[in-house]
């Protein structure tokens, strides 16, 4: 039996929830504890208060004066000679307090009670009375708990003694815990009531907050769902300077990397296309008109299929090769640019046909990948020899500049023709220069990725007596990149921003 999806929650539901969780879990440890901490000052406030009753007492029974006693009492009253007399006194002139009642006991019997009506009457539990009694009949003051019919007490026992009586009195003072513990339990329902309505109004104003908080958020899950690989032109508005205004900053640069990739791609394809539709329309002509018959027909055909596959299969592998150039990273490391240029140099003499001349050496060291140069520098070279006359001589050579260095080629070709020099740096881009000579066209284009991807770009000079191909890179003088090409034609500058103009 397929188990049921789980409820899915909005993020907005959730931090609301979490707000709500932690601030709640707060409030409900701040109440209980100010409960706590206020439940043992009232508790302490009553032994205070008992405490303060026997000070009064003693006073009355031994003529001190005291704060407790009552204000309207004669000033020089007489003392009391007998534990009767002094437990009349204590009585009259001690008032009990809202939840307090007190008893006067002679001989374990109530002998006195209070002039003034008391919250509760201690004579209505006989078994109070007695250990009340019991525990003063020691001759000490006992201050303890109780739990009476009447609920519970905080208590204190003075035995009263009058020098020449022998009559023991026993004054007791009670007051109602139970009810002042309840008085600050009433605040805390309160408190709790207050907590309640703070988290409502937190729970609202959270829910409009995070609402208007996540808003481009939502709006970047509608983009997202309308984007599709036939249009990624869209982008979420930015608003604001916050982090979420970032992640769409970070979003949109996503989207315009994506555009990019598959506009890249979809003119991969269609130069690919293009470019394989020609080799397959003549194999299959040929094929089709081959009569089987004759073997040298056989043999003709034969020959421009597997000339045509060869182109095919080159084409493929350069392919290849310029999506590795333009994906992967360069593993630069710093390196001689003299050495170099030597170990290059060296390569291109065996290239059959010319007479190569090596020109000029940089004293440089230079941030690069060396073969991944060498592919670069070999292919410029090798462009060189297709289109200089048999036996011309190709120059070739280093130069530094102010932080950058240039690896360049120079032929005496034709030149490229006037209007041609952004299209041969295309993929399959071909200039016409009237030689008849075939290649992939995508040679000069993989040249222009290496420079690109080690921070720098591709020079040309053309003329109708030549043509000077270089490979600008910045090096470790200054750390500073490349003057940066003219606008639209990233691989090579015009002559104002060429740094070998002026020479």
């Amino acid at each position: 039996m397929p188990r049921s999806p789980l409820p899915r929650f909005s993020v907005r539901s959730r931090i609301l929830a979490v707000i709500l969780i932690v601030t709640a879990l707060g409030m409900t440890v701040s109440g209980f504890t100010a409960y706590l901490v206020q439940r043992d000052r009232v508790l302490e406030g009553l032994d205070t208060e008992l405490l303060a009753s026997v000070e009064a007492a003693r006073g009355i029974v031994t003529g001190a004066s005291t704060s407790n006693s009552d204000e309207n009492a004669p000033e020089a009253a007489a003392l009391p000679t007998t534990a009767v007399e002094a437990l009349s006194d204590i009585l009259q002139r001690l008032v009990p307090g809202r939840h307090e009642s007190s008893v006067g006991i002679i001989d374990g019997e109530v002998r006195w009670l209070p002039f003034v009506e008391t919250a509760f009457e201690l004579q209505d539990d006989p078994e109070f009375i007695a250990r009340a009694w019991q525990e003063a009949a020691a001759g000490e003051v006992t201050l303890g708990t109780a739990i009476t019919s009447v609920g519970t007490l905080r208590y204190v026992s003075v035995p009263v003694r009058i020098d020449g009586d022998e009559q023991l009195g026993v004054f007791v003072t009670a007051v109602d815990a139970q009810r002042a513990v309840d008085e600050v339990g009433g605040a805390f329902l309160t408190y709790a009531g207050l907590a309640l309505l703070s988290l409502a109004a937190i729970g609202v104003i959270g829910w409009f907050v995070a609402g208007r908080l996540l808003a481009p958020i939502r709006t970047l899950s509608e983009t997202a769902s309308r984007i599709t690989a036939a249009d990624v032109s869209e982008r979420i508005p930015v608003n604001g300077h916050d982090d979420v205004s970032a992640l769409t900053e970070t979003v949109n640069a996503m989207l315009d990397r994506i555009d990019e990739a598959l506009t890249s791609q979809r003119q991969l394809l269609d130069d690919v296309r293009h470019e394989l539709k020609t080799p397959i329309t003549i194999v299959r002509g040929h094929l089709e008109l081959l009569d089987a018959t004759k073997p040298d027909d056989v043999r003709a055909v034969r020959d421009i299929a597997i000339d045509e596959l060869d182109r095919m299969a080159e084409l493929v592998t350069d392919i290849d090769v310029l999506a590795r150039v333009e994906r992967q990273a360069v593993l630069a490391e710093p390196t001689d640019v003299a050495d170099l240029t030597a170990l290059v140099f060296s390569k291109m003499q065996a290239i059959p046909g010319h007479d190569w001349v090596l020109e000029e050496t940089a004293d440089a060291v230079a941030p690069l990948s060396p073969s991944r140069l060498t592919q670069a520098w070999l292919q410029l070279a090798d462009n060189a020899a297709k289109y200089s006359p048999a036996g011309s001589t190709v120059r070739v050579g280093s130069t530094a500049y102010a932080g950058t260095v240039e690896f360049w080629v120079s032929d005496a070709g034709p030149g490229i023709p006037l209007g041609a020099e952004k299209r041969i740096f295309e993929r399959f881009g071909r200039a016409d220069t009237g030689r008849g000579i075939a290649g992939s066209g995508l040679g000069l284009p993989i040249v222009a990725a290496i420079a690109r991807a080690h921070g720098g770009y591709v020079s040309l000079d053309s003329s109708s007596e030549g043509a000077r191909f270089g490979i600008v890179v910045p090096t470790l003088d200054t750390g500073a990149a490349p003057p940066p090409p003219a606008a639209g034609f990233d691989e090579a500058p015009t002559d104002t921003e060429n740094p070998r103009r002026g020479e």
